[in-house]
């Protein structure tokens, strides 16, 4: 499956944060930002259960 682009702006502020955390993490922020946004959609149950990996 081939990953979608598009590009996203974020307040300056909440970038540096993101990059902090990723970096935490030994991630990207890119791939970072990835993961919360699909653990978000778990918990909002918006992923069917073979999108879920």
């Amino acid at each position: 499956m081939a990953k979608k682009q598009f590009p996203l702006r974020l307040d300056p502020k909440v970038y540096e944060a993101l990059e902090r955390w990723a970096g935490d993490e030994f991630r990207s922020v890119n791939s970072h930002i990835e993961l919360l946004l699909r653990e978000a959609l778990k918990r909002a149950g918006r992923l069917k259960p073979e999108e879920q990996e």
